[in-house]
């Protein structure tokens, strides 16, 4: 009996030691590894039926995405929990692994739940351990030269150098096509991307980035800024961890205010957005012990979870009516602005900054006194207004050549048809006037920006398995801010569709000569604008080339194609024969 319960007692030590996390074991020093991680994630898993882990597609890394998914009545279907009227808190950890909080945090915090019986009755909690999975083999302790620990951690860029949080649309990354399978598959009503700050020094360990409110429906709006972040402030200064909102400052320091951040749909929480999930981004404060930073992340986690639980009703009914909303919405935001005239008053916790001689320059350099702590009114203006609008289609026609935009419709849930047959459609169609271009590559794109468009009404032929894109769906937000060029974060931003920038045939100066005063002679409105041309531009009117690419640009001999962008607007009602 004594040797029985011996061993029982050392089989005891043994479950509760694996079940220590690594960052646990190494005194709060150490963030866990990948396949640490997903070992641990394993063996919770095998220990308890409220827990699955499953895996989407592979990443860059040639690793699947984990998610681990914790439901209290052991329904591990998104389809199914959908239709029992769950609530889905999606939690993305280690999109920049060298900022890991979340991932220690995530491992305790899903033990804790499961050990104490404490999971939700109506909230599913998705959770994917390690995003940037190729980042996180790169481990060093330097990459981050502003941070206090851990001991070492992942870095930023992928295993193709993307930075992930600038990848939701583009989808350069296998990695974003696995994570949009997931957040489509279990479309949550809430998202949380957990991150570590950079910038300035203050008192705070958390702050806090919800969705720009400005940019989200009505309804989400209200609950998020009247009952979601006030509590989430409530609970977190009553964990002893006061919040204030991501300290963007415009000048060198905090004393000169701060403003809201306008996330693209390129970031997660603007991504989301275009699906109506609240979406938010907290930042842990890079100075700030890492074990405080860790806690700080978990206790930032219970919030969303008793939160979601506790409105769950009210939630789910928000999300519904946003998505029905949307589907009716007629004039949709592109691009925003932010309102300078219009701030508010915030209570900010800092310390005092000063200057003092570089040992490296022998200039001045800015640096915060530890040693004096004050607690004042600083500026914060949060207010977005559009800057661009457009006023829907009825459709979108796209040529079924433009493989990759329909491959990231679909995988975004968006209803698709294909024509039948080969038919004749008047659309409104876009020309492109003018645009800005990097000079640089950013993120392995030349992105374009100020673009220009000049619409025109055209009868063009389209083909048997062309896709119709009808703008009547909870998803209308991603494709309107996707297929519209104007948009921010637009396909055509990305550059998906530079080849219609330039031209595939021209013309012999000396051959079209002729052709030219051909057609000058038999169309006297073109010989007109020739010459008003000429008469009210006098670099045109002392340039012979630029006259006759005039005269060729206006006659059917340039290509109609050029500068068209190739997606077409349906404005007027017509009965299509469909698949």
């Amino acid at each position: 009996m004594r040797k029985f319960l011996l061993w029982a007692s050392v089989l005891f030590s043994l479950s509760t030691m694996v079940q220590k996390t690594p960052y646990e074991q190494s005194g709060k020093k150490e963030t866990t590894t990948y396949t640490a991680a997903i070992s641990y994630y394993e063996h919770l898993a095998k220990e308890y039926n409220e827990a699955k882990l499953l895996t989407y597609g592979l990443t860059d890394f040639g690793k699947p995405l984990h998610l681990l998914v914790l439901s209290k009545d052991k329904i591990f279907d998104p389809v199914a929990i959908k239709r029992s009227n769950k609530r889905v808190l999606l939690i993305n950890n280690g999109i920049h692994p060298g900022e890991p909080e979340g991932i220690d945090a995530s491992m305790m915090l899903a033990r804790d739940l499961l050990q104490k019986h404490q999971l939700p009755k109506d909230v599913v909690i998705c959770i994917i351990p390690i995003y940037n999975i190729d980042g996180s083999f790169n481990r060093t302790s330097t990459s981050r030269a502003n941070q206090n620990g851990p001991a070492a951690y992942g870095f930023r860029g992928n295993s193709k150098n993307l930075d992930l949080n600038r990848d939701f649309i583009k989808t350069d990354s296998k990695n974003s096509a696995a994570f949009q399978q997931i957040f489509n598959s279990w479309q949550p009503e809430i998202f949380v991307d957990t991150h570590t700050s950079n910038g300035a020094d203050y008192q705070y360990v958390m702050t806090l980035i919800p969705t720009q409110k400005d940019k989200l429906n009505p309804l989400l709006s209200n609950y998020l800024t009247q009952v979601l972040v006030p509590d989430l402030y409530q609970g977190m200064e009553k964990q002893g961890y006061p919040m204030v909102p991501y300290v963007n400052a415009i000048g060198e320091t905090p004393e000169s205010g701060i403003t809201g951040f306008i996330e693209s749909p390129r970031y997660s929480t603007g991504y989301t957005t275009l699906h109506n999930t609240i979406g938010f981004m907290p930042e842990t404060h890079m100075l700030k012990d890492y074990h405080l930073r860790v806690d700080a992340t978990y206790k930032l986690l219970e919030q969303y979870i008793h939160i979601t639980q506790r409105d769950a009703k009210i939630i789910g009914e928000n999300k519904r009516k946003a998505d029905e909303a949307v589907a009716v919405q007629k004039i949709f935001p592109l691009a925003w602005k932010l309102n300078q005239a219009e701030y508010t008053d915030l209570r900010f916790k800092g310390y005092e900054a000063g200057k003092k001689t570089s040992a490296v320059s022998g200039a001045d350099r800015l640096y915060y006194d530890r040693s004096k702590p004050y607690t004042r009114n600083i500026k914060e203006w949060n207010k977005f207004e559009p800057a661009v609008t457009v006023e829907k289609p009825i459709a979108y026609i796209i040529p079924k050549a433009w493989d990759r935009v329909i491959e990231l419709l679909k995988l975004n849930n968006v209803k698709l048809k294909q024509l039948k047959a080969d038919t004749r459609i008047t659309v409104e169609s876009y020309y492109i006037a003018d645009f800005k271009t990097t000079t640089r590559p950013y993120e392995g794109h030349y992105l374009h920006s100020g673009l220009k468009v000049e619409p025109v009404f055209q009868d063009l032929q389209y083909y048997a398995g062309d896709y119709v894109v009808y703008v009547n769906q909870p998803t209308n937000r991603y494709i309107v801010e996707t297929l519209e060029p104007q948009a921010t974060d637009s396909f055509f931003n990305w550059n998906f569709f530079d080849s219609i920038l330039d031209r595939k045939e021209h013309f012999s100066a000396y051959v079209f000569e002729d052709t030219a005063a051909e057609l000058l002679k038999k169309n006297p409105k073109l010989k007109a604008a020739l010459e008003t041309k000429k008469a009210t531009d006098s670099t045109f009117a002392k340039n012979p080339a630029a006259q006759l690419d005039f005269v060729y640009k206006n006659s059917d001999y340039y290509e109609k194609t050029h500068n068209r962008y190739p997606i077409g607007r349906l404005i007027s009602a017509q009965e299509l024969d469909l698949k």
